[in-house]
């Protein structure tokens, strides 16, 4: 006799077709599930303090739309494109509200490490999409490289890739700024 065994990817669909059904505990699962993804591809984009309320809203924006999603395939990168609109849209908002600058308000109310991770996310910030992304889900979101690839739906290839080009690029900028 055959058993069937059920792989995780199995599991994530039937998770997917089950919240399109409008399953809330289903839906909440692909929360725990992606939150760091979405909050990684914010970060990469947004400032550190607004993105955590944009993860609430992606996936806010998401359950709403559920519905209208074809395949269960199609979430990973469905919600990635969600999150990335999202921060599109906070900058088209922000240009009608007066900004505040947080770098000053960062130095004022955050620890000397604390300030030093801040400067180095404001580097990161400055390197190409793909890389920028890819080390906020590496090195601050904490996903491994086959993570990445499995969330983004990028080849796990292309992450490497992502990740030393990008890693290389970060060095050089920090040590760009240390002998300034």
């Amino acid at each position: 006799m055959m058993t069937l065994v059920s792989t995780p990817i199995d599991e994530e669909d039937g998770l997917i077709r089950a919240a399109t059904g409008g399953d809330r505990a289903a839906f909440g699962q692909l929360y725990v599930r992606y939150a760091r993804m979405v909050h990684g591809i914010l970060l990469a984009r947004v400032p550190p303090g607004d993105a955590e309320d944009l993860v609430q809203d992606v996936f806010m924006s998401a359950m709403k739309q559920l519905r209208g999603l074809r395949t269960a395939a199609a979430f990973r990168g469905w919600l990635a494109a969600i999150a990335r609109n999202r921060a599109i849209d906070y900058f088209r908002d922000s240009r009608r509200r007066t900004p505040l600058e947080e770098s000053a308000e960062r130095r004022h109310s955050v620890r000397p490490v604390d300030q030093e991770a801040f400067e180095v996310l404001d580097l990161i910030r400055t390197l190409p999409e793909a890389y920028r992304e890819t080390l906020v889900l590496r090195l601050v979101e904490g996903l491994t490289g086959p993570e990445i690839a499995q969330q983004t739906g990028l080849t796990p290839d292309s992450v490497r890739v992502n990740l030393c080009r990008g890693m290389k690029m970060l060095r050089e900028l920090i040590g760009g700024t240390e002998t300034k």
